[in-house]
């Protein structure tokens, strides 16, 4: 029998970012050899910045079998970490260079313009002292969201939810929906303005395409909805002026 690859993880089940690569290896049917917490609670120890200088999740390291000379790759960052493991094993979620380089690039632009362009201003929000002010930066990720995101998800009712017509999860989905599910549940107006969920859900095709991801069994399983916002409350009381108030 072929040796396997040796896969370790470093994550916290609680990071978004973490989550995109637990999204992609569920995906993939890929069962991590070894899995490490990495508690992002308190200051990273020693040997784990020794391992990742950047003190963040997720890390992977990645051990050929024996028989390719067993050589140890370290990478972090969980869009390469991700973007490796659908390489690796070429399925659903991302075609080949080969393949159609062409949807590559769309996937890869559409996961760019979401980090930069929409999900970017969520700092703004989050960090806003006042409701009032993060009324108004919620309708300015709105407003960004239509322009931006909107156009270039499947029409209402096209039989593929996923990005491109796709009826499976894609890179684009992993890329991004773990950045989004989030919002939901935080829009209390403590954490985020209630307004944020209503303009979500007045979005056509936002509102079809995140509802297929949040109920998609490789999203809703490697996620805590009360994990996670609870997380998110202690940064937010944290960086924002006068702490946690409606």
């Amino acid at each position: 029998m072929a040796e396997t690859p040796k896969i370790k993880l470093y994550t916290n089940h609680g990071c978004p970012y973490a989550q995109r690569v637990h999204i992609a290896m569920k995906e993939l049917g890929i069962e991590p050899t070894e899995e490490i917490i990495i508690d992002l609670e308190k200051p990273r120890e020693q040997w784990y910045l020794d391992i990742n200088p950047r003190g963040l999740v997720p890390t992977l390291k990645y051990t050929t079998p024996t028989q390719n000379s067993g050589q140890e790759f370290t990478l972090i960052e969980s869009a390469i970490v991700a973007q490796f493991l659908a390489d690796l094993h070429p399925s659903h979620l991302l075609p080949s260079t080969t393949s159609d380089p062409f949807l590559r690039a769309r996937i890869a632009l559409f996961a760019d313009t979401y980090a930069t362009k929409v999900h970017s201003l969520m700092p703004k929000i989050l960090t806003a002292p006042e409701a009032s002010e993060r009324e108004a930066k919620t309708a300015e990720f709105l407003a960004t969201l239509q322009r931006e995101i909107e156009p270039l998800l499947p029409e209402v009712g096209a039989p593929g939810k996923f990005f491109g017509g796709s009826e499976s999860l894609t890179m684009a989905e992993v890329l991004t929906c773990t950045l989004f599910v989030r919002l939901y549940g935080a829009a209390d107006d403590v954490l985020l303005p209630k307004s944020l969920a209503r303009g979500l859900d007045e979005l056509p095709r936002f509102s079809q395409w995140s509802r297929a991801c949040r109920e998609h069994e490789s999203v809703k399983s490697t996620w805590d909805p009360e994990v996670a916002k609870k997380g998110l409350s202690r940064v937010v009381g944290k960086i924002r002026p006068g702490g946690l108030k409606a």
